[in-house]
């Protein structure tokens, strides 16, 4: 079978599409045949050996995917519609999966709409809900909401009842933010000054940062008392900001770090009580990803290198099939 591979750690460009041994899944796994596959942002750095996950090359990229099983334990039928998510492994053509970590996905859902769901919207209920304390009626203010993780923060809010304002880089991306559900978007130019007007002097109650470096501070500043910012990532590359914690007592407000991953591959169940919290928003329609631009799987590089460039918009999708 076909996969793409990191055999070396030497960035994106040097991604290789080569035939790999098709997968033996344990007991506890489903088979998947894959359909398509999401572009992530630790794909990227896996690719450098940037991730704090250091698997030893080679091997295959992909955190999420979706497809339909080829056999697996109690509660998984062949041929049934699923999506799935890993630390990595799933660009291939099939893939062995944790049941735990693979869900039953909606026939209203499509394959490339299920490739870009797990990391992102499973990311975005954790620091919402489990990291926020997110409540209805809040404002969410969210950093790079025209991206993957920002989309789904967007959508994910909505689904709790929140307003959204989205700061973006350009008008474009505006455009996206707004389609995504975001009730105003602004311009990371100045959004200090915007937020506040919005937001009639009050602030934000939740920042979703993905992208950290200068924005940090002013985020801190536009915080509601009890406000709470949280750190997802720090996708703009300009390197990591720090706290002066006077700010956090004088206006009682919190910096609350977000590592869904670490948090969730080590309990059991957790990621299945995450989707089953998210499908009443799918099935209403709120949480409805936007798949941007698309790649079969020989142009994974490319994807990758779009991504670092800055150039998409919603998730990017790698097909299979």
């Amino acid at each position: 079978m076909r996969a793409a591979q990191v055999l070396d750690t030497t960035g994106p460009a040097d991604v290789t599409v080569r035939d790999v041994p098709e997968p033996t899944p344990g007991p506890d796994d489903v088979l998947v045949e894959v359909h398509s596959v999401g572009v992530s942002f630790p794909d990227l750095l896996l690719s450098k050996g940037e991730y704090q996950l250091k698997p030893e090359p080679p091997f295959t990229l992909g955190v999420d995917f979706a497809g339909t099983v080829v056999s697996g334990p109690e509660g998984f039928e062949p041929g049934q519609r699923v999506a799935g998510v890993n630390a990595y492994g799933g660009a291939a053509e099939l893939v062995a999966n944790p049941a735990s970590m693979t869900f039953a996905l909606p026939d209203s859902v499509s394959y490339d709409e299920g490739a870009a769901l797990p990391m992102n919207y499973l990311t975005a209920q954790f620091a919402l809900a489990e990291r926020g304390g997110l409540k209805a009626g809040e404002t969410v203010l969210v950093h790079g909401a025209a991206g993957g993780v920002g989309t789904a923060s967007i959508q994910v809010a909505k689904g709790y009842g929140a307003r959204v304002i989205a700061v973006v880089s350009t008008e474009e991306k505006a455009v996206v933010a707004k389609a995504a559900g975001a009730d105003d978007a602004v311009l990371l130019d100045g959004f200090r000054d915007a937020v506040q007007d919005l937001t009639g002097g009050q602030g934000v109650d939740v920042v979703v940062d993905v992208v950290g470096g200068d924005a940090f501070t002013d985020s801190l500043r536009i915080l509601a008392p009890q406000g709470r910012l949280l750190v997802v990532g720090f996708a703009g590359g300009q390197g990591i900001p720090e706290v002066k914690v006077n700010r956090l007592l004088l206006n009682n407000v919190d910096v609350r770090g977000v590592g869904w991953g670490a948090y969730a591959m080590v309990r059991p169940g957790f990621m299945q009580q995450q989707w089953a919290e998210l499908l009443p928003m799918l099935e209403s329609g709120v949480v409805k990803p936007p798949v941007g631009a698309t790649y079969d799987l020989d142009g994974f590089a490319r994807a990758l290198l779009d991504m670092e460039a800055r150039k998409t918009l919603g998730k990017s999708v790698v097909r299979l099939r």
